[in-house]
């Protein structure tokens, strides 16, 4: 039954029908052009992103000019997992032929664009029979896993595979795809720019990008030079797929539609412009031989500091006699053990006072063979006395 979907791109609406058959794993030898992956390897984070964090607000109108819908794209800088990566969201909803419908994206990608973990979902609640998909990408070691599931109706559609990370070099998932389009604006995209992604049935594809002529739009009276780039998804089981987006200079959305598309995202109003500081070149000074002991000034400060510290650390000493009978009891133990592994002896000595660790057999490694048995034993043997 044919019905109104949500493209795999999070923008459009677009007419489709759902396979029931399971997710196939893509075409054999679908990869990413070698300078795609030498731009994805070459992104310098501190300079690239500098201007790029910021969020965009478009409003979905029909061929007619009314208003369907909103779309809003958010990057921020985050820690998920351990990475230090940026949360890319985005939120599409709105209405068309009284139908509600939308899409929404949450992901985690590394300051390479390399997806971490993302959900897609993406619905339409037709009355009679209402369709939600949801897609779960998730990066463990080196492979990547990807679920779906699909409802429509009453009837549940469950699929999941796994893909190595060598299949999956030079991937750009769907909110890669929106921090791409900026850096892409930023850096200037280079030619022959092809990637991999999944098509609408999550199998992997080639995404090509190109530019764009720049033109002008007209936003709230205000006209400004936009420049765009096409993004085309060739499906290996289905036409190709093509979105046509414009960005300010600086890297805002203006403007965005699916070709073949009646419904296109506009700006409607100029964000405020982000000033870029000009950063002025960093000085550079010559190596200069530091003589500080013939310099009285440094040789002065150096004595004050130095009484500074000493005094500071016998008053600490004054306050915690403790510390000077703990540290003597372990330099004797030490002595009479002479172990060659120090580190794990002093390891198992101090670890007898901590409250934390499960009480057991104290000084692990002094119950090692050793060939002073007396003295191993009188030591043993005063211990005792000691703690009785």
């Amino acid at each position: 039954m044919s019905v109104f979907t949500i493209s795999s791109d999070s923008s459009e609406t677009v007419v489709g029908s759902v396979d029931p058959t399971p997710i196939q794993t893509g075409a054999k030898g679908v990869e990413a052009s070698s300078e795609a992956i030498n731009f994805l390897e070459t992104i310098d984070p501190e300079a690239d992103y500098k201007y790029l964090l910021f969020n965009d607000d478009l409003v979905t109108v029909s061929d007619t000019g009314k208003e369907l819908g909103e779309f809003s794209v958010s990057v921020e800088p985050t820690k998920h997992r351990g990475y230090e990566c940026f949360l890319i969201h985005a939120n599409s909803h709105g209405s068309i032929d009284n139908v509600p419908c939308g899409t929404s994206i949450t992901c985690y990608v590394t300051k390479n664009l390399e997806t971490i973990e993302q959900q897609h979902h993406e619905y339409v609640k037709l009355e009679n029979c209402p369709l939600d998909r949801k897609t779960f990408i998730n990066k463990e070691n080196n492979n990547y896993n990807i679920k779906r599931v699909i409802t429509q109706g009453e009837e549940i559609q469950r699929s999941a595979k796994t893909l190595n990370e060598t299949q999956m070099k030079g991937f750009i998932s769907e909110g890669a795809n929106l921090l791409l389009h900026r850096l892409l604006i930023e850096r200037t995209m280079p030619e022959n720019f092809r990637v991999i992604s999944f098509d609408s049935e999550t199998n992997l594809s080639q995404v090509v990008y190109r530019s764009l002529e720049d033109r002008t739009q007209t936003v709230n009276n205000i006209e400004l030079q936009v420049f765009g780039i096409e993004r085309t998804i060739n499906s290996i089981v289905d036409l190709p797929t093509s979105w046509q987006s414009y960005f300010m200079n600086d890297g805002h959305l203006t403007n965005r539609v699916q070709v073949g598309s009646p419904v296109t995202m506009k700006l409607i109003r100029v964000p405020q412009l982000i000033e870029r500081d000009e950063e002025p070149p960093k000085p550079t000074f010559d190596k200069q031989p530091l003589n500080w002991e013939e310099d009285m000034d440094l040789y002065s400060q150096f004595m004050e500091r130095k009484e500074e510290l000493k005094g500071d650390h016998a008053s600490y000493m004054r306050s915690h006699p403790e510390l000077k009978a703990l540290l003597a009891d372990f330099l004797q133990f030490l002595l009479l053990r002479k172990p060659d592994d120090i580190i794990s002896f002093a390891g198992d000595y101090f670890s007898s006072f901590s409250q934390a660790i499960e009480s057991t057999t104290p000084y692990l490694t002094s119950s090692a063979p050793t060939p002073y048995l007396a003295s191993r034993t009188n030591t043993f043997d005063r211990f005792s006395s000691s703690q009785q």
